[in-house]
């Protein structure tokens, strides 16, 4: 394998980057994770994730990936049988609805182009049609990562009360928390999935439900199987600074560096600059004279942008290209979009600098790849970049 001089540029959409504070935080030695020691840094930690959820309900952190936590908010809520309504809005929304098949649910799947999000307009028009309430969760992942479109959730949230319908709402939140504004409490979110490796900086191997209160009650009288996703002794332990099985104890002290730099820069600073530069970036691919893979302005992701390679070009060759000469690696083509997109990630530990020289190995590579550009994309971005 050939040496290269300087940083790699891990520019897909998750895991991403891990600020250096946050390295250092997680090389501190493991303690007991029953001690004093460990129960003030979990009471402090179980307080302290809640407000980048944007709620002041419980927080349950599981040492597993973003796709434990989509089954702990489906086991911890629903019975066998149990409908459950969810949106094709990209490859992580048919894992979610394949994983609730698998789990006995009755799934009704709207399918969908993965280039818009999740209709509000069908999610009324299927509530009102279900009398009998069979359905009792609409699941939809909020920030899609496969397609760089967001779903507008808090119209979601009023198309479920126009409806007149309990249905619970489960959102997906693994590459939008920390990165694209979420409010928990405020938009009626029943039950909201997140993981570790994408705004909040960490590496992968921790992941939260964020919970409701109807989803508490929910929980009392679900009856699908459930032993270590289970809430209830979970919180138990949580009361006391304590969980009931091993923690990640060192990925904890990341998350209370990763929370701090959060915090210190300002939730809504950080949403705004990761919008910024998701503009910026889209700016370049249109000037590029390529295609942005998300259609609906209302839906553009502020953590990545997809970006349509002619269908004449093979993006992974792309890729390929840009990752042997500049040493930076995009994301690819996920699904039925192997090979058509590639993917820019702009999240977490990410600055103006950064992402023009993402833009710039994008360019060079493009060129090198024998895709016809024109070069005035990067300019097109640094303007709107210096615009502040």
């Amino acid at each position: 394998m050939t040496y290269a001089a300087g940083r790699h540029f891990l520019q897909i959409p998750g895991p991403t980057n891990v600020p250096d504070s946050v390295l250092r935080a997680m090389a501190a030695p493991t303690i007991d994770h029953r001690g004093p020691e460990f129960q003030a840094m979990g009471r402090e930690l179980l307080r302290d994730i809640r407000p980048v959820f944007g709620t002041t309900n419980p927080v349950v952190i599981y040492p597993a990936t973003g796709t434990g936590a989509w089954e702990a908010a489906l086991v911890n809520t629903l019975n066998p049988g149990d409908a459950v309504l969810t949106f094709e809005t990209g490859h992580f929304a048919t894992l979610w609805q394949e994983m609730a098949g698998r789990l006995g649910l009755e799934v009704h799947f709207v399918p969908g182009d993965w280039r818009h999000g999740a209709d509000p307009a069908i999610v009324e028009e299927r509530l009102a049609a279900d009398t009998g309430h069979r359905i009792k969760a609409v699941c939809v992942v909020h920030n899609e990562t496969s397609t760089g479109v967001t779903s507008r959730i808090p119209e979601i949230r009023a198309a479920i009360d126009a409806a007149g319908h309990p249905a619970l709402l489960l959102v997906d939140t693994i590459s939008s928390l920390g990165s694209i504004d979420y409010r928990h409490d405020e938009w009626g979110v029943d039950v909201t999935v997140a993981g570790s490796q994408k705004g909040l900086m960490l590496p992968p191997g921790m992941s939260f439900n964020a919970i409701s209160d109807k989803a508490l009650a929910a929980s009392r009288t679900a009856t699908l199987p459930r032993v270590f996703w289970d809430w209830g002794p979970m919180l138990a332990a949580n009361e006391r600074g304590f969980f009931t099985y091993t923690p990640n104890t060192n990925l904890m002290y990341g998350l209370r560096e990763a929370l701090r730099l959060l915090y210190d820069e300002g939730l809504e600073n950080v949403f705004a600059r990761h919008a910024r530069h998701a503009e910026a970036t889209r700016a370049a691919v249109r000037g590029w004279g390529l295609e942005v893979l998300c259609l609906d302005e209302r839906e553009h992701s502020g953590a990545l942008t997809a970006v349509l390679v002619p269908a004449d070009v093979d993006a992974d060759k792309v890729r390929a290209v840009i990752l042997d000469r500049f040493d930076m690696s995009l994301g690819a083509g996920l699904g039925k979009l192997a090979g058509k997109v590639f993917r820019i990630g702009h999240l977490g530990s990410f600055n103006d600098l950064t992402l023009a020289g993402t833009l710039a190995g994008v360019q060079m590579g493009l060129t090198l790849a024998g895709v016809k550009i024109d070069p005035g994309g990067l300019d097109a971005a640094l303007e709107r970049l210096q615009a502040g």
